[in-house]
């Protein structure tokens, strides 16, 4: 009786200390295969899964309402129904905590720039090896961001491309950073993280931290993601005014 006791005390203990994940995915047979990776993670714990965008969005409103919301949402973009993009938008919309990490392929850019856009945390290669995808499915659950290498730079230079025209007027908050703030905003539009940051400009990561807290303020931006986002068409500008 005493040990039946301790496990049920015990076991509600051990899943509050895993990292909760929802899969979506239409291709089954990726699923399933996503689903196995983390379930051979003892940190990790699939706690449903969808095939497509819409699906995704009812079942994060019925884990919300049972108390089990997602830790972090596996998301890919191209699904019939409702995709990538539209599921991250509406749950990003009535759930703002939620977070949320692209599965992508290198054709994705564009929809994976939207996906960012509207609240997604970051974005991995479909192919990226089975240990560094649990790896960022803790770094993301801990409040960081993710751009894979490759990703990052297609979508900077589509900018370019596109931007052959007069370059779009700059917004006000962004005359308003100073030397080091704008420092700070170039080296995240090119997927640098906290502690890259310290090191390169000599700081703590606390400072790099205060930092990005006044450049979110004075853009009117919630997290990094869409700091390095908005970045992406003044690259220039940033680097002639470092």
């Amino acid at each position: 009786m005493l040990i039946q006791s301790l496990f049920l005390f015990v076991l509600p203990l051990l899943f509050a200390a895993m990292i909760q994940v929802l899969i979506v995915e239409d291709q089954d047979i990726i699923r399933r295969g996503l689903k196995t990776l983390i379930r051979s993670k003892s940190d990790l714990r699939v706690i449903g899964e969808a095939s497509n965008g819409q699906q995704a969005i009812e079942l994060v409103e019925t884990l919300h309402s049972q108390d089990q919301a997602p830790d972090v949402i596996l998301m890919d973009i191209r699904m019939p129904i409702v995709d990538g993009v539209m599921a991250t938008q509406q749950i990003c919309q009535r759930f703002p905590g939620s977070k949320i990490l692209i599965l992508t392929t290198f054709d994705d850019t564009e929809y994976v720039a939207e996906a960012l856009r509207f609240g997604a945390k970051g974005y991995l290669l479909k192919d990226t090896p089975s240990e560094e995808l649990a790896e960022v499915i803790r770094m993301i659950h801990r409040g960081y961001t993710q751009f894979s290498p490759g990703i990052l730079e297609k979508m900077m230079a589509n900018v370019s491309v596109s931007n052959s025209n007069p370059p779009p007027e700059l917004p006000p908050g962004l005359t308003e950073l100073t030397a080091r703030e704008r420092q700070v905003l170039l080296m995240i539009a090119k997927g640098a993280t906290n502690r890259e940051i310290a090191e390169a400009l000599f700081l703590t990561q606390g400072t790099v931290r205060n930092h990005i807290s006044n450049i979110l303020t004075r853009l009117n931006l919630h997290d990094r993601t869409q700091a390095a986002i908005a970045a992406v068409p003044f690259l220039s500008w940033l680097e002639e005014n470092n």
